[in-house]
């Protein structure tokens, strides 16, 4: 799935950008820095928005391009805060031919969210992930670290329900 740009509004603090910036000269010089710097900015924001990339490329002479295209082509990183109510829904191989795919459609069309984004509000945000070691329970999603499983797309209305 392709990752979608935040809608959520930049909430970055000084102390988080003072904590970057020392980050970023602790790898001054170091040749391979560019993903050591993106693992621990997102230590320090939970993700990697754009206002971040943009520090980093100032500060490092790295391309802006080249920082996106390495943050939306790995799946370590994430362009999008958490929601306060985090669906993430596991599109492995075994959960998948079980029906993975229908229950993240429809948790998209019930929260009107795209799949890969978080909600304007920050309430809710949705993401495919690769197997979370529970292929016997398939197919498998959590919210906010609580595990369903044995799922059906008719399953969704009610999981939202406990989260409202």
């Amino acid at each position: 799935m392709k990752k979608k740009l935040t809608t959520v509004e930049f909430r970055g603090t000084k102390e988080q950008e003072a904590k970057l910036l020392e980050v970023i000269a602790k790898y001054d010089g170091v040749p391979g820095k560019t993903m050591p710097i993106l693992q621990e900015a997102q230590e320090i924001y939970g993700y990697l928005p754009i206002e971040v990339q943009r520090i980093i490329a100032e500060k490092t002479g790295i391309p802006l391009e080249e920082l996106f295209g390495i943050v939306s082509f790995y799946a370590q990183f994430k362009l999008n805060p958490d929601g306060e109510i985090s669906i993430a829904v596991c599109l492995g191989t075994a959960c998948y031919v079980k029906g993975s795919g229908d229950i993240i459609e429809e948790f998209s069309r019930q929260l009107n969210l795209p799949v890969g984004s978080t909600s304007p509000d920050g309430k809710y945000s949705i993401e495919a992930t690769r197997c979370i070691g529970a292929c016997g329970l398939a197919p498998v999603l959590t919210v906010n670290g609580d595990v369903y499983g044995r799922l059906t797309k008719k399953d969704v209305a009610d999981i939202l329900a406990k989260y409202q």
